[in-house]
């Protein structure tokens, strides 16, 4: 062969393996209103950064009739690129091939990817839509899925792992995604569960459809396996290079820092106000949240799952933060089960990756009821205590209204490590609330009483005034500032300045024991 015919050769090659399952399954993906993985590959990265590998590789298996179907690629595109000018390497699952069934080669792809990824440093994303395991290959397959399991474990809290569903993920297939930081998903289009629908309806005689069972706004918004549900494969795609604009490469670097005209020492008026008068009505504390942040700009994450804690990202002067907020909008703000195992595993990302967090408490306690108890509100509450505690990431709190009981020490308290604790003067930080407080001590004196609700009102009032304020809490340290609503901004600035240089560190310890 001709040094010409060499090169034509490889030419070739190329355009085979980049036509991957072919024209007619090209088009069933379009009709099916998908993208091919090369076209996500498109759109996520950019422009003419992709460098692929093991593009010619094929899989090895000779039973059922396999050894006569090899496709170039053999169902996944695997490689690297740049997203804001930044390095990341990534994964694209091919459904045109074998449904984007995972074979041992496919597996080996995905594993060596990973294994440069660690070794550099550089976040890894993945792009899933696959029909499961490659049943023709048995439990070479399954091993190939417990190997990309092993990798995802090794690689959290060393580098950032995003999974985007644009397809179908069942089986063990899911468990990869789980692993990792944020899930996205698109709505209509993508699906996850352990076990289908039909298999459902054969063992315990339920019926219910792919998207109910798995969709996107199931898992979104009752699950919480998915942090985020797209409307379309380009906004899924467009969410994570806004989502990598606030991550840092790896564990040992800093968030990247941002320019901002947006003035440090901005002060906000209404602020002043949008805490209300009355201890018990509702107010937004996205809008405190947006009004402090760089440009009004607050990027949320799982936006649909347990609204009573929101969590995101946004900017202090440029420094990326991590946002963990009680929301009095949503059942009073208070936490329950749901709301502590976002919020914790929400600060245990952020204190992986070195991005401070600013928590913003208005919380009158923890959920009550036998669901909650039942449910395990206990252990559950504990893990955003834990989190909380064994972060040593700067932590920066502000009270806005109700800090009471546990709760209260949950948030991010002086107690367990806040560097900066502030409190607006409409701060109320006690056990309970004035009414439940009178309730329980002064007992023996309301039975006695001749006007029992006259008496009761009283003993509120002044409970009110005298524990209702943070002026208690001020006179012992737990609150290092009172301050005004519209100084916000420039205070957590001002603070955040100072602590981006602290250095914190746990007891030497294998790793501590969550209450899982």
């Amino acid at each position: 062969m001709s040094l010409p015919e060499r090169f034509e050769e490889l030419h070739r090659l190329h355009r085979q393996a980049e036509l991957a399952g072919g024209e007619e399954r090209i088009q069933r993906q379009h009709k099916a209103g998908k993208k091919t993985a090369r076209e996500r590959l498109e759109l996520l990265l950019d422009k003419g950064s992709f460098a692929e590998v093991d593009k010619f590789v094929v899989h090895q298996c000779r039973d059922f009739g396999m050894e006569a179907q090899k496709v170039l690629g053999d169902g996944v595109v695997t490689g690297s690129g740049r997203i804001h000018g930044r390095p990341i390497f990534v994964f694209a699952q091919d459904f045109t091939i074998f449904g984007g069934s995972l074979s041992e080669a496919y597996a080996r792809k995905i594993c060596k990817l990973m294994d440069l990824a660690i070794k550099a440093g550089v976040p890894v994303i993945g792009l899933n839509d696959s029909g499961g395991a490659r049943i023709q290959e048995g439990v070479v397959s399954l091993a190939g899925y417990a190997d990309i399991f092993l990798r995802n474990t090794l690689a959290s809290g060393v580098i950032p792992q995003i999974s985007a569903i644009m397809g179908p993920c069942a089986g063990g297939a899911v468990y990869s995604p789980a692993i990792t930081d944020f899930v996205f998903m698109v709505k209509n289009s993508s699906y996850m569960f352990v076990t289908g629908p039909d298999v459902i309806k054969a063992v315990t005689h339920e019926e219910v459809s792919f998207e109910e069972l798995g969709g996107a706004g199931r898992h979104a918004g009752t699950s919480g396996v998915a942090h985020f549900a797209a409307e379309s494969e380009e906004e899924c795609l467009a969410l994570i290079r806004e989502l990598l604009t606030f991550l840092p490469q790896n564990n040992l670097e800093d968030p990247p820092v941002r320019q901002t005209l947006d003035p440090a020492d901005r002060v906000d008026e209404a602020l002043q106000t949008i805490v209300p008068d009355q201890p018990n009505k509702p107010y937004d504390i996205k809008e405190i949240i947006r009004t402090v942040l760089d440009d009004h700009y607050f990027f949320e994450v799982h936006a649909d799952f347990a609204p009573n804690i929101v969590v995101g990202f946004g900017r202090l002067n440029g420094r990326p933060v991590g946002i963990v907020a009680n929301q009095p909008a949503h059942l009073a703000g208070c936490l329950d089960i749901n709301a502590s195992l976002k919020g914790a595993r929400f600060v245990r990302f952020c204190d992986c990756f070195n991005i401070p967090l600013v928590t913003f408490e208005d919380v009158p306690g923890f959920l009550p009821g036998t669901a909650q108890e039942y449910g395990g509100i206990i252990k559950h509450g504990a893990k955003l205590l834990f989190a909380y505690c064994e972060a040593t990431v700067p932590k920066l709190t502000v009270i806005t209204r109700k800090a009471y009981g546990g709760a209260y020490c949950v948030m991010s308290s002086k107690h367990i490590r806040g560097d900066a604790n502030f409190a607006y003067p409409t701060a109320e930080i006690a056990v309970m609330g004035p009414e439940g407080a009178v309730n329980i001590l002064y007992r023996r004196e309301l039975d006695q009483a001749k006007d029992p609700a006259r008496f009761r009102n009283e003993r509120t009032a002044e409970y009110r005034e005298k524990f209702a304020n943070p002026f208690v809490a001020a006179e012992r340290g737990y609150i290092d500032e009172v301050i005004e609503p519209r100084d916000t901004r420039r205070k957590l600035i001002q603070t955040l300045e100072i602590l981006h240089t602290k250095r914190d560190t746990n007891p030497p310890k294998k790793h501590g024991n969550i209450p899982l």
